[in-house]
């Protein structure tokens, strides 16, 4: 989750109040009816090429706030991050049979009291982390962005174990949000403080005790007073993260990248290009696949300047997925090696 001044002009779409979600589009989908039948990876969605593609139009990419993806260590469950009409949620989908459910909200995530957000699986498959409002113990349950920390359950015989706060050294009286998680288990995440006015990247390294107390990055990643919602790759290789106010950018939040050494020294940001940010759009979350063949991430379109309102426009903008709120985007990923320095 981005700093709440940040927050604020991702989620101002929500005005919109998105109420109905008939979408229109290849597959047909009528929330109201059957689903169709999808098999495969990635709902047998044609793999995108070069340039970046909406993904699963009309089965994710809706008319709604649409961000965070994460999947599972088998690739048979898919989780996504959905805001609407004040609501901030989880959704997900399994493949059975090999076929995939109907989305629906994650079952962990079903109090409209709650702001659940932005899910992370451990590249085991061990553990599943996410932002969340839920009161600390001892706290009083307070409506919106009161509290934000990281929580966690992990994979029983079961399915996902009960969401557990991670406590201190990870959360405290500021923001904590956007977990991202290595093979040995080290965790990325933003914090920001009680004002939301600064955010940085954390890392914290998994121990025999527990997680260390977290390490702010250096000003190779943290170049600014703000930057949020870092993703992190496997191997600790690399970090994809959003800045809002670099010079160079090319929207209102970018895309970064900041590749790491053996010996643990970063590379300053570097803008990830046209592919991913466009002029007056916002991007808000970063993700590749285990097998570093897609990148996903959620990005704006906003409307040209000259645009001329229409009636069907209008339709457009309350039925159609790209009509400002954030959408899922997804592309192939060797272009982020591409941008490594020599």
């Amino acid at each position: 989750m981005p700093p709440k001044s940040y927050l604020y002009k991702i989620l101002t779409l929500f005005a919109v109040s998105l109420l109905t979600c008939g979408c229109s589009g290849e597959p047909e989908v009528s929330r109201a009816s059957d689903f169709p039948v999808l098999t495969g990876n990635y709902f047998g969605q044609p793999r995108p090429g070069t340039e970046p593609e909406l993904f699963a139009r009309g089965i994710i990419s809706d008319p709604m706030h649409n961000r965070d993806v994460a999947i599972s260590f088998e690739g048979d469950e898919m989780y996504f991050g959905l805001a609407n009409a004040g609501v901030v949620t989880i959704i997900w989908t399994k493949r059975e049979e090999d076929r995939w459910t109907k989305p629906e909200i994650a079952p962990f995530a079903t109090d409209p009291n709650i702001f659940d957000f932005e899910p992370c699986i451990s590249p085991d498959g061990k553990t599943f982390m996410f932002l969340s409002t839920r009161p600390p113990e001892g706290m009083e349950p307070k409506r919106g962005w009161a509290y934000q920390n990281i929580w966690a359950m992990d994979r029983n015989a079961d399915g996902w174990g009960k969401p557990y706060d991670l406590g201190e050294p990870i959360n405290s009286e500021g923001a904590e949000y956007f977990p991202s998680l290595t093979h040995d288990g080290t965790l990325y995440f933003t914090r920001s403080g009680a004002t939301a006015r600064e955010s940085y990247i954390y890392r914290s390294r998994l121990t025999e005790g527990g997680y260390a107390e977290p390490e702010k990055l250096g000003p190779a990643v943290n170049s600014t007073t703000t930057q949020y919602n870092a993703f992190v790759a496997a191997d600790e290789s690399y970090l994809i993260y959003l800045v809002p106010d670099r010079e160079e950018n090319i929207g209102l939040s970018d895309y970064y990248i900041s590749f790491r050494s053996e010996d643990d020294v970063w590379t300053g940001p570097i803008n990830m290009g046209p592919k991913v940010n466009r002029p007056g759009a916002t991007g808000a979350s970063p993700y590749v696949t285990r097998d570093g063949k897609y990148f996903f991430f959620s990005s704006t379109k906003p409307l040209a300047e000259d645009t001329e309102l229409s009636l069907d426009l209008l339709k457009h903008l309350y039925y159609e997925p790209e009509n400002g709120s954030p959408d899922i985007y997804w592309t192939d990923a060797s272009f982020i090696e591409e941008l490594r320095p020599d």
